[in-house]
């Protein structure tokens, strides 16, 4: 299922890209329904970030997500790669569990908004590959997801606020 976020920022894009592949950032912010992230990894490489994080869903699931998750926490892998120069990147996140079948790949662009500050898209799908349930379960969780994306947008700008 595809899904989009887009957000202005009173920032230069390599401040937005630098702050949202800041682990020190990523592990204070509280999302809704998640854990706080665990860093797997992160890695600088001149202008290049890449950032893996772990998450677990700690919110409520509904019965068709308690049957295909079972008695197992709900985990996964979520990585950016992101170049501050360009502003372009890559989102992608995938289940610890069952990567091949529930994963979500987007593109990241931050660019110079027109007049100033700068604009953040983020633009991809999300697929959960189950028989029968898999589409259902896509258009439920999607919104919460594009949520959580509003929720980081929100704190990144009030971080950038007090960086000035």
């Amino acid at each position: 299922m595809h899904f989009e976020n887009e957000r202005d920022f009173a920032a230069t894009p390599d401040r937005v890209a630098g702050l949202m592949s800041d682990p020190e950032f990523q592990t204070t912010l509280d999302l809704p329904d998640l854990s706080r992230p665990v860093v797997v990894d992160h890695e600088i490489d001149g202008s290049a970030r890449r950032l893996r994080l772990r998450y677990e869903y700690i919110g409520q699931l509904d019965p068709i997500a308690r049957r295909v998750v079972g008695g197992r926490q709900l985990t996964w892998l979520q990585e950016l790669r992101i170049d501050l120069a360009t502003g372009v990147g890559t989102l992608s996140f995938a289940a610890e569990e069952e990567a091949d079948r529930v994963n979500g790949t987007a593109d990241v662009s931050i660019a110079t908004r027109a007049g100033d500050g700068a604009r953040r898209r983020i633009a991809g799908d999300f697929r959960i590959r189950l028989p029968v349930v898999g589409g259902t379960a896509e258009r439920k969780i999607v919104p919460g997801l594009v949520r959580r994306l509003d929720v980081e947008a929100d704190a990144l700008a009030a971080r950038l606020a007090t960086l000035d």
